[in-house]
């Protein structure tokens, strides 16, 4: 089984780049080949992680990060960023968690490939 680790960097609605890749773990985790994948969120993109967000036109990605929880994809946010974000205390959507740079750190040399946006 492959292991494949995303890291996504963009802000969950300031581009597509966050929306691409969640589209691409999707396409991933339901591949017939049942890669292992992991998502670990940094930067801006670690506010994917806190619930009820829509943009402007009434659509959230929080039913593409539930979905991907649901198929076994592990989903982290990077500690140092989202508690320089102010997340540190908020409720995140159920079944991500904040991670370290040492848990990246392992997903990284466990990763047969690593995906960066």
């Amino acid at each position: 089984m492959q292991n494949i680790l995303i890291i996504i960097h963009a802000a969950p609605y300031g581009s597509e780049r966050c929306l691409s890749a969640l589209r691409l773990a999707t396409a991933l985790a339901g591949n017939d080949a049942k890669p292992a994948v992991r998502i670990f969120l940094m930067s801006d993109a670690t506010v994917l992680g806190l619930p009820n967000q829509i943009d402007g036109a009434g659509n959230g990605l929080q039913g593409m990060v539930e979905q991907l929880v649901a198929q076994g994809v592990e989903i982290r946010l990077c500690r140092t960023c989202a508690l320089a974000r102010g997340l540190g205390e908020l409720p995140l959507i159920a079944g991500t968690a904040i991670g370290t740079l040492v848990e990246l750190a392992d997903a990284t040399l466990a990763a047969d490939k690593v995906i960066t946006f």
